[in-house]
């Protein structure tokens, strides 16, 4: 049965794919392709969604077709495409899973069922946070079980960030596009779909800083205007040397989008006109030892700039990316970015894993050795994932992992035995063993980073080889949370230290049982703490106990349950707000191996830590006051003073830093025209900071410097700050100002 004939005879509404044309663009790639199956799927969304509508007013059915058409675009089998068509009809209709195995085959039931939200999640008290948290696990779970649940997935929240402006509540396009931000972009990365994943991060970036894009934005038709010119100059430039040297090759350009410079000025200490990469061009040829010729060529003919050069050939990404990478300065001193590839690393650098889907044994399927030739299975990044969420305690600290885990730049490690580690930047020796394996990491006691030891502070760096030093027992070392970066190593450090106190926290908790019965003249007895557990959440006795220790139970709370029949007492609301954190707080905060009770936190001017930075302590001996001072690990004091490292204090933010807020101070140049001080207010106050205090100390007829103080949450928010600054058209710079004296001009 066939719905063309019928739709054409209706007026006009939202054009979206018709049954002819999505089954002809699978046929495109897939000539054996199953039409009647396709065909089947494409009524039954159809007939399955009715008369629901979107909040555009299109009728539903067009969102599961136009997922269809994406994947269609990437050369999915056609159980994805048939997956794409029906991923809501579990959720949002009567049909069962039962039907869909029956009506379809168990393989696309069974993907369905692992892409279907779960909105139904029956959560006791949950917060939409929460819940996300446990969608997210089960997420993980499916993917690690077929990797096209990931892909559907991904092109599902693709058509919805597309069609995101027709959301009536502005608060649930910026909750959306934060959380498409934080995990379908990052997993999109990772499996190497840079086209879908820099279309996430660009529509996500339109809706969480809507200023900051739309100056981006602006900036780029700017600078397209200036240098449209010197662009076409070096095109037909690098033509001609390569038409001379008979070197067959494609080439064209490609302009950074809008979130990836937001990103660049977020990371690094430069402006606008100081991003090398804005254009680059990507050089496409024959075969992998051509690549080397072209760059060879190319270096002949330019100076290159050595600092800039990526051999990603020799040394795949982990998601199977791979190409040559170099900037080079042209005769006027530009610096131009080329990127150097064959079709085939085109092909899976812009698709990734779904690049390597091919005909395999007379059936068009993934294709694992063909993944394999091309660099390395870009799965392998989702199993830390899945290893995660079996050593995560819950949902919450498994998603706080896996964001921090998919979030991050790249540094490459070696095993001695010349085995690649990709870690996070910023990671340590700590983190490198616990990515070789969860046991190496448990043991570990120290390391040796290329021959020589060194501290498990010692950040690691592109080309290092480590070799893990292993001791006897698993065990949590002292001040871990700041000897490691990686989500994988913190979860695994947690259920190390969960598992060690457990015990403690029982014993605690048995001995507050005994005080409060004790207290009302009760006698205690094993046989009631067996009927408490029974009416509480817990599995066992020790469970119980433990929870009372770790004060997840008040003893209240416990009476109540093991006495049912207690009166219980009315609870006042507890209002929450955020403290500025100063000296006087600064206990509360701050954490760390060797504090002892009593001893007074000092938070260094020269530095003025905030939460979010690495901070060690140094005893105070400027002044009188004595204790202990807090400084940033790249404070300038440190590196001046001669206190040895060793006797630095491994110090560390309380989780209870998250409620608090602190005071960051920045320098900000701007321009002398109108509107530019309400530009860096509006700016201010959308990116969530609360300006207290504002400084102009110098003024000219051209610009002005003034110093201002930011309320923010922690370092992270102020980076987010200085970087939406930076993109604003008045801003000439914005730093982060180290240390409280500012000269007045």
């Amino acid at each position: 049965m066939s719905l063309d004939t019928a739709t054409a005879t209706k007026a006009p509404g939202p054009r979206f794919l018709r049954q002819f044309e999505l089954v002809e663009r699978v046929r495109k790639y897939d000539p054996t392709a199953n039409e009647a199956l396709l065909n089947k799927a494409y009524v039954f969304s159809i007939k399955a969604h009715g008369d629901q509508k979107r909040h555009s007013g299109d009728p539903y059915y067009a969102h599961p077709i136009e997922v269809a058409g994406i994947l269609a675009d990437l050369h999915l089998d056609v159980a994805t495409v048939c997956t794409a068509l029906l991923h809501d009809v579990l959720e949002d209709t009567d049909t069962t899973f039962e039907q869909l195995a029956k009506e379809f085959t168990p393989e696309i039931a069974e993907l369905v069922d692992g892409v279907t939200k779960l909105g139904q999640l029956s959560i006791p008290n949950a917060t939409r946070e929460r819940a996300q948290a446990e969608n997210f696990q089960k997420f993980v779970l499916a993917i690690s079980k077929d990797v096209r649940v990931l892909l559907v997935k991904l092109c599902d929240r693709l058509h919805n960030m597309r069609t995101l402006q027709h959301h009536p509540k502005p608060e649930s396009r910026k909750r959306i596009a934060t959380e498409t931000l934080d995990i379908y972009a990052p997993l999109a990365r990772r499996v190497g779909m840079d086209r879908v994943c820099a279309e996430l991060e660009d529509l996500s970036f339109r809706y969480i800083n809507t200023s900051a894009f739309e100056s981006i934005e602006r900036r780029l038709i700017d600078w397209r205007e200036t240098q449209g010119e010197a662009i076409s100059e070096i095109s037909t430039a690098l033509r001609t040397h390569f038409d001379k040297a008979g070197i067959k090759a494609r080439i064209y350009g490609r302009e950074k989008r809008a979130y990836a410079i937001w990103r660049k000025l977020q990371r690094q200490n430069i402006s606008f006109e100081d991003v090398a990469d804005i254009y680059a061009f990507r050089i496409i040829v024959q075969n992998r030892d051509v690549c080397y010729q072209a760059l060879g060529l190319l270096h002949s003919v330019y100076r290159a700039v050595p600092e800039r050069f990526r051999d990603f050939i020799s040394v795949p990404k982990p998601n199977g990316y791979q190409s040559l990478h170099t900037t080079i300065r042209t005769p006027d001193n530009r610096r131009v970015e080329l990127q150097i590839r064959t079709e085939r690393m085109e092909d899976v650098a812009e698709r990734g894993v779904a690049a390597h889907w091919a005909y395999k044994n007379d059936s068009y399927a993934y294709d694992p050795d063909r993944a394999l030739e091309s660099g390395g299975d870009p799965l392998k990044r989702i199993r830390p994932l899945v290893e995660m969420m079996e050593q995560s305690g819950d949902a919450d600290e498994f998603l706080e992992h896996a964001k921090l885990e998919m979030f991050t730049d790249q540094v490459f490690t070696f095993t001695p035995k010349g085995d690649l580690i990709a870690l996070p930047r910023g990671a340590m020796p700590l983190d490198f063993a616990y990515a070789v394996h969860t046991k190496v990491g448990d043991t570990c006691i120290g390391a040796l980073v290329n021959g020589q030891k060194h501290p498990l502070r010692k950040v690691l760096k592109n080309g290092d080889v480590v070799k893990i030093i292993r001791g006897g027992e698993a065990e949590a070392l002292d001040g871990w949370e700041n000897l490691v970066v990686t989500g994988k190593a913190r979860s695994a450090l947690r259920r190390l230290t969960r598992t060690g106190e457990a015990e403690e926290f029982a014993r605690t908790g048995e001995l507050l049982a005994k005080h409060a019965f004790a207290r009302e003249g009760l006698t205690f007895s094993d046989a009631l703490m067996r009927d408490a557990v029974k009416r509480s959440n817990a599995e066992s006795v020790e469970d119980f106990f433990e929870d009372l220790g770790r004060g997840k139970l008040s003893l209240t709370a416990f009476m109540e349950l093991v006495f049912p029949a207690r009166k219980k007492e009315p609870t006042k609301p507890i209002q929450l707000r955020r403290e500025v954190i100063q000296d006087s707080t600064a206990r509360l905060y701050v954490k760390g191996d060797g504090l002892r009770e009593g001893v007074s936190l000092h938070l260094s001017g020269c530095c003025s830590p905030i939460p979010g930075d690495r901070i060690i302590g140094l005893q105070n001996t400027d002044d009188d006051k004595g204790g202990i001072k807090i400084h940033t690990i790249d404070c300038e004091t440190l590196s001046s003073t001669d206190v040895d490292p060793e006797d630095w204090l491994d110090l560390g933010w309380r989780r209870s830093a998250d409620q608090s807020s602190a005071t960051g101070r920045l320098t900000v140049t701007v321009e002398h025209v109108p509107g530019a001080l309400a530009d860096l207010t509006k700016i201010i106050g959308e990116s969530e900071g609360n300006l207290v205090n504002i400084k102009t100390v110098k003024r000219s007829p051209i610009f002005f410097d003034m110093v201002m103080d930011v309320e923010v949450r922690d370092n992270r928010h102020l980076v987010q700050i200085i970087a939406a600054l930076r993109a604003s058209a008045y801003v000439i710079s914005a730093e982060r100002v180290r240390g409280e004296t500012v000269t007045t001009k």
